[in-house]
């Protein structure tokens, strides 16, 4: 094991050589060129024994990946905002093909007018595709993440696609130890289940009906049921590797005796722990609930960890403009039909890179800013 100081963008490049990538294709948009760039680097110089694929769109770069999968490789790509929205239609192929392509995506705001700086916009906004969604608060996270990330969605009761959100340039170009652990102790060579042989050829029809096509739905939906016991082991199975606690799921902090809590998700967590600590002294017994796996969203872990709390405030760094935040409705139907739910508010924030500090909590805890838009900045 190594330690470096890498950005972000460097921590998912340092992970996708060590988790012995074979296919890497990509389009390059801002804040995430840099990973593409350090990966062609290390294939130029002979560090990384990969196929680097380059073309002309974002589109064509998740064509490639799914092609790649389907022959066998390991794949991964990088993009952001525009270019994760422009992949929209082969997000659903990767999601129906059971490819399980890994992807790192730099969170960034969706214009016009035109924005690069950090929310969670662009991949919440993808949702629905079928694609694991899992969002990193720190680069040692990013680098863990991707390796974790190909463990789950390489796994037989999976097989579905994966994305690593991390927000960009607040992670994307901010420099962090990382430990580079060797990354073949908990990795595996991929061997896909099955894949295109030119020695064997089949043929298969491009026209699903709508019963076949429903049982294929309903059978992704269930491999995400599935995903999250496999999470669970993961995890563990990381921690027992590694000896170094990296959750997968959700984080618990100082939750035990919490009677209010904070859930948060992405690097806007750091800012609530500040919080969290503060309140604490203070008195006032707060705990956070950090979401790391949005998709498949853990509805059991949710209740179970918010058990007992009188009110939570959920902070989404994204909308769903006619709706709410996509945390705080995931998180309201976590709770809906129990007997006594907790009371849950909904608040808004950090959209288009708008600066959250560890006060936008407090003050919302204390009562002296009504949740929903929080526009103001608060020092």
């Amino acid at each position: 094991m190594t330690e470096k100081l890498l950005t972000g963008n460097q921590a998912v490049a340092q992970a996708v050589k060590n988790s012995r990538v074979g296919v890497v294709s990509a389009y390059p948009i801002t804040p995430s060129t840099p990973v593409v760039e350090e990966i062609a680097g290390m294939v130029e110089s002979g560090e990384m024994n990969a196929r680097l694929i380059l073309v002309e769109s974002e589109h064509s770069a998740m064509s490639a990946c799914i092609g790649a999968s389907l022959g066998g490789a390991r794949a991964f790509t990088a993009t952001s905002s525009h270019g994760l929205a422009y992949m929209h239609e082969m997000l659903h192929y990767a999601v129906n093909a059971r490819t399980p392509v890994v992807m790192a995506v730099a969170n960034r705001a969706i214009g016009p007018g035109w924005n690069i700086w950090a929310d969670l916009s662009d991949s919440m906004s993808q949702r629905d595709t079928g694609w694991i969604q899992i969002y990193c608060e720190s680069n040692q996270e990013i680098y863990d993440s991707i390796a974790m990330a190909y463990r789950v969605a390489e796994h037989e009761d999976v097989l579905l696609p994966a994305m690593v959100c991390y927000d960009g340039f607040v992670l994307s170009h901010t420099s962090m130890p990382v430990k580079l652990d060797d990354l073949s102790e908990f990795l595996d060579e991929y061997e896909a289940a099955w894949r295109v042989d030119f020695d064997n050829p089949s043929t298969h029809g491009n026209i699903t009906p709508p019963d076949y096509f429903m049982d294929l739905r309903r059978e992704v939906s269930r491999s995400h049921e599935r995903a999250l016991k496999i999470m669970d082991r993961v995890e563990r199975e990381f921690f027992e590797t590694f000896s170094r606690k990296t959750p997968l799921i959700a984080e618990h902090y100082r939750l035990d005796d919490a009677d209010t809590a904070i859930v948060a998700a992405g690097a806007v967590s750091s800012e609530a722990k500040i919080a969290v600590d503060n309140l604490r002294r203070n008195g006032i017994k707060v705990g956070l609930f950090r979401i790391r796996c949005f998709r498949p969203f853990p509805v059991r872990h949710t209740i179970r960890a918010l058990d007992g709390v009188e009110k939570i405030y959920v902070f989404d760094r994204s909308v769903s403009i006619g709706s709410e935040g996509q945390m705080f409705q995931e998180v309201k139907s976590a709770f809906y039909g129990l007997s006594s739910p907790p009371e849950i508010y909904g608040c808004v924030v950090g959209l288009g890179g708008r600066d959250v500090t560890s006060m936008v909590f407090e003050k919302t805890v204390m009562g002296e800013i009504e949740p929903g838009w929080i526009g103001e900045v608060i020092v």
